[in-house]
């Protein structure tokens, strides 16, 4: 009962809020949850494959300017050229090797979701964030956890 009102609960903070990713995702995960036996099929594979589904499609999203020729060869050359495009490139190294340590610290200690969760939700809502950071924020706890040598 009590994840049915932390699911309701979710769902009327991304509603008042106005993020439909999160409303989506919330009524989506209660529609499967309403059904035992597809839950215990869906929610094990979700969980383990979900984070990778969404870096697929995200992947996707950002591929189809390329295949829509929008976005050509000679902007990566141009993009190479520039201060900024560097600093892209820097940071788009930086999130990939802060997914990778919020994966393992995820794996590892998955009572660290409760808090990332939280955070995540008043991001979205409350500062009009992207719920893509959870595994970037997983990533930077990992870090600041490992360097004050702080335990959960």
């Amino acid at each position: 009962m009590e994840s049915w009102i932390f699911l309701l609960l979710i769902l009327a903070i991304s509603y008042f809020g106005k993020n439909s990713a999160l409303m989506f995702a919330s009524i989506f995960v209660m529609l499967i949850k309403a059904v035992p036996f597809i839950s215990e099929k869906l929610f094990p594979y979700f969980q383990a494959k979900g984070m990778n589904l969404g870096v697929t499609f995200i992947s996707i999203a950002i591929l189809i300017p390329i295949a829509t020729e929008k976005i050509k060869f000679i902007d990566l050359i141009n993009t190479m050229k520039s201060p900024a495009g560097w600093v892209a490139i820097f940071f788009g190294i930086a999130v990939a090797i802060l997914s990778k340590n919020g994966v393992n610290l995820l794996s590892t200690s998955p009572q660290v979701t409760v808090a990332l969760v939280l955070g995540t939700i008043i991001g979205v809502v409350f500062l009009k964030g992207v719920a893509a950071g959870p595994i970037i924020a997983a990533g930077m706890t990992y870090y600041v956890v490992t360097i004050l040598n702080l335990k959960f």
